[in-house]
């Protein structure tokens, strides 16, 4: 990027010194209007006219990647630095254009992963303070078909893909790094087969809206974590499956209407029932069935202007039974505060705190295992993750954000007591 930078700057210094003794000769002429050419939108542009032509044909490219360098300065198992890498690359086929059918879409991702978790190989922590962290390695991330029928008011998707994409997420909540609140929250995954990008299973989701503010989601979704496995990345039909899950949800979109004066926001309740069996959580013997239910709101209190300038709020819920549950208990809250110094709209500061807690029965079984003094009081009851982050648009194909990371009690989920963790670092974007 630097190397790039630098060439463009010396390109222009030449331009600018070839131009000079004609401005002097001609300085009493008006200079003819330049035309004006959009912002790019990817790094690679349009490739000479190519891009353009393959959307016009039917096929839509796209590309991006996310990177993550993190240190933790202090407390936690140990302290050191980790960096982490997402790169995707997509083709998105409008069966409109190429075979007639209207609002018909085809998606195949493939998706890479590389690096070092902070929080898997250093703290030791249950959230992970690199949202890109996990599965290092190349695998088939989606391979649907979507089609909307009355304009959108019904989607249906149905292939392979991941279904922590559509219900039980939180757009706002991916102005954080932590994965505990971009995507979905993961006292779900603890608790079932809801897996998240880049994770895919086969699915069949639905989406209709009763009204334009007013949407319900369901679906059902195959559950096999052998499908987690390197082995079967490009193996989408391989066994194991133990179940369905089945999701229910209703949104809210206030201030969704074109034209609306009321302030967005975004209000989900949903439940989900994963049919596979399971063991049971600090206890012998097998259960049929998991469930749990959340709440997730966003809303905007704080308009400025007519732009996406603003503070919003947000806040998430959701409980789990101790029988099949890791975390038992979620809780979430934050603000966001859209466009912020002069002329900088697209920036965003985000702050946000996140307590998932530990299912009492084990950490009571724990304590009896290791004959803890005191019993499972004296574990921690879960870990909290506090984040502050300053998001910097610095192109639409670019931005960065610098970000502070404190955790408490990061030993929780291992059962035992840690210090506090501090982690600095950032991350950056780019749509190639």
């Amino acid at each position: 990027m630097a190397q790039h930078l630098h060439l463009h700057a010396r390109l222009t210094l030449a331009t600018l010194l070839t131009l000079l003794p004609v401005a002097g000769a001609h300085a009493q002429e008006v200079a003819p209007e330049k035309p004006v050419t959009a912002p790019r939108e990817t790094l690679t542009g349009d490739w000479g006219g190519l891009r353009t032509r393959l959307k016009q044909a039917g096929v839509t490219v796209r590309a991006d990647y996310v990177g993550e360098a993190f240190a933790a300065v202090d407390g936690g198992q140990r302290q050191g630095s980790a960096y982490t890498q997402q790169l995707r690359a997509s083709l998105d086929f409008d069966m409109d254009r190429i075979v007639g059918i209207s609002g018909g879409i085809v998606h195949v991702t493939i998706n890479d992963r590389r690096g070092v978790g902070l929080s898997s190989d250093i703290v030791g922590n249950r959230l992970p303070i690199q949202e890109a962290a996990g599965g290092n390695y190349t695998r088939l991330s989606e391979l649907s078909y979507e089609q909307n029928i009355d304009n959108g008011r019904l989607n249906l998707r149905l292939g392979y893909f991941a279904m922590g994409n559509d219900p039980g997420g939180m757009i706002l909540g991916c102005n954080f790094v932590n994965a505990a609140f971009c995507a979905h929250p993961l006292s779900e995954s603890g608790n079932s087969g809801w897996y998240n990008y880049p994770n895919a299973r086969w699915g069949a989701a639905v989406r209709y809206r009763i009204r334009p503010d007013l949407a319900l989601r369901t679906g059902v979704y195959q559950v096999n974590p052998r499908l987690n496995d390197p082995d079967n990345a490009f193996r989408p039909f391989a066994g194991g499956t133990t179940g369905v899950l089945l999701p229910l949800e209703l949104e809210y979109d206030p201030g969704i209407a074109p034209g609306s004066h009321v302030l967005p926001g975004h209000y989900k309740i949903g439940a989900y029932y994963d049919t596979s069996r399971a063991a049971r959580r600090g206890e012998q013997g097998m259960l049929r069935g998991r469930y749990g239910v959340y709440a997730l709101a966003d809303q905007m209190i704080l308009r400025e202007g007519t732009g996406n300038r603003g503070l919003s709020v947000f806040a998430q819920f959701t409980a789990n039974p101790e029988a099949s549950a890791q975390i038992t208990h979620w809780y979430a809250a934050g603000l966001v505060k859209t466009g912020t110094f002069a002329g900088r709209d697209a920036d965003s500061i985000s702050i946000g705190i996140v307590h998932a807690q530990v299912n009492p029965r084990l950490r009571r079984a724990e304590a009896d295992a290791q004959d803890i003094p005191g019993g499972y009081a004296a574990l921690p009851v879960g870990e909290t993750a506090i984040e502050m982050s300053y998001g910097i648009q610095l192109r639409r194909w670019l931005s960065i954000r610098p970000d502070v990371q404190y955790i408490l009690d990061p030993g929780a989920f291992s059962y035992r007591r840690t210090n506090d963790a501090l982690a600095l670092g950032g991350q950056v974007k780019m749509q190639f």
